[in-house]
């Protein structure tokens, strides 16, 4: 009698729920605990609060910050527009630059291994039916692939965190992929941006 054991895909596909349904949770949690702990605070009704706060939570602000982006890019439990406009606006035009660059450049380089490694079971997982069925196509244009995940990448407004995923299942190697990710996002993260923070001021001046 042979004691080897048959591989099972469901087995596979059922880890990667718990994967995704555990990351979930967690991030919930702590974007709720933290959102609570700032608003009691003070930190989104008073200015002072929050330059207070800036002042003296000293490298843990930025880290909390950068881990709350790289949630958002794997799990969009929190818009990302509001994560990348809250980095400037809480930090400065420049250090909010960087702190939104290190977390959404983790957040991809996780999204792309996450793929790739748990295949499309997972990523129908993460992405609704409509951008799904709307992009896995792609896939099928082989070399072309690349020409098209490099063009939609420096394109602000593209389902970005989504493509990640995209080509981690595609035959595109890591390196070319993380080179992309490096050029592509300074250009695109200061567009989205500021465009973004053009559009609240204006919005404010309409109100008022």
């Amino acid at each position: 009698m042979s004691d080897k054991v048959e591989y099972n895909p469901m087995t596979k596909n059922q880890d990667s729920n718990k994967i995704i349904n555990a990351v979930t949770v967690l991030g919930i949690v702590i974007t709720a605990v933290f959102c609570i702990w700032a608003y009691r605070h003070g930190l989104f009704t008073n200015k002072e609060a929050l330059d207070h706060y800036l002042s003296t939570a000293g490298i843990w602000g930025p880290i909390v910050f950068i881990f709350l982006q790289i949630v958002q890019t794997v799990i969009p439990v929190i818009p990302g527009a509001l994560t990348s406009v809250a980095g400037v606006i809480v930090f400065g035009i420049y250090k909010g630059f960087v702190y939104n660059f290190i977390g959404i450049v983790i957040g991809s380089v996780i999204d792309f291994y996450l793929a790739r490694t748990y295949g499309k079971a997972l990523v129908r997982k993460m992405v609704s039916p409509k951008t799904y069925d709307k992009y896995i196509g792609w896939l099928d244009e082989g070399d072309k692939f690349d020409k098209l995940f490099t063009w939609a990448m420096f394109f602000p407004f593209s389902p970005d965190d989504f493509l990640c995923l995209l080509a981690g299942l595609s035959n595109m190697t890591f390196k070319k992929f993380f080179i992309i990710i490096l050029l592509s996002k300074p250009i695109t993260l200061v567009a989205y941006t500021m465009s973004l923070m053009y559009a609240i001021k204006l919005g404010f001046k309409v109100i008022s």
